[in-house]
């Protein structure tokens, strides 16, 4: 993207309008040259941001990689990793983050299934489990917190009922993970033992 400077006669507005430049302001003048700079500078820093993160990444692989074979063991290909040089004053971490979401579908026939459950079994012994999962379905701005949910799961060998199977099962196969990240840190071991994170704001690199 090219910034208007005195060199043409006439800019253009966000309108399309063409104005004549003896007709822009100093203070306009002032901003177009400064966005100019702080847009290009913006850019580059960009550029080596993501440099550094695929060094990061390859540095870490690195790492994975001669570990698995110094200890032959299978190469660790997804999850949490950390590692530190020797005396442990430096710290990497390549943190996993998967998004989960669940199928409709799946989701609302476990909810009935549960539902059915929980009016079969009234007895004071399973209130405990109303709760959870009344909770559990319980919605923020219209959606369900996955993590609620998927607790249940720790439930599916202690209760002997088909119905509550069924619905964990249903639960299970309506989990979809659309996306993946990958969040890298780095940080250093200060005077108190405590690491400190270097600001770096790769999130959406």
């Amino acid at each position: 993207m090219q910034t208007q400077t005195s060199k043409n006669q006439l800019w253009v507005d966000e309108s399309g309008v063409k104005i004549p430049y003896s007709r822009i302001t100093s203070t306009e003048r002032l901003k177009e040259k400064n966005a100019g700079k702080l847009l290009k500078d913006a850019l580059e820093v960009s550029k080596r941001l993501a440099a550094f993160k695929a060094l990061i990444q390859k540095y870490t692989d690195e790492v994975i990689t001669a570990f698995a074979a110094e200890n032959n063991v299978n190469r660790v290909s997804k999850g949490t990793v950390t590692w530190y040089n020797f005396d442990r004053s430096i710290r990497i971490e390549a943190d996993v983050s998967e998004k989960i979401v669940f199928d409709e579908l799946s989701i609302s026939a476990a909810k009935q299934l549960l539902d059915s459950f929980l009016s079969n079994n009234i007895d004071a012994k399973v209130e405990y489990l109303r709760e959870m999962v009344t909770d559990a379905f319980s919605t923020s701005k219209g959606k369900l917190d996955t993590k609620k949910v998927l607790s249940l799961m720790k439930w599916k060998s202690k209760i002997p009922d088909k119905e509550f199977t069924d619905a964990m099962n249903l639960i299970e196969a309506g989990i979809r993970k659309p996306s993946c990240k990958i969040y890298y840190r780095i940080s250093v071991r200060n005077t108190e033992g405590k690491y400190d994170i270097i600001d770096l704001n790769f999130s959406s690199i």
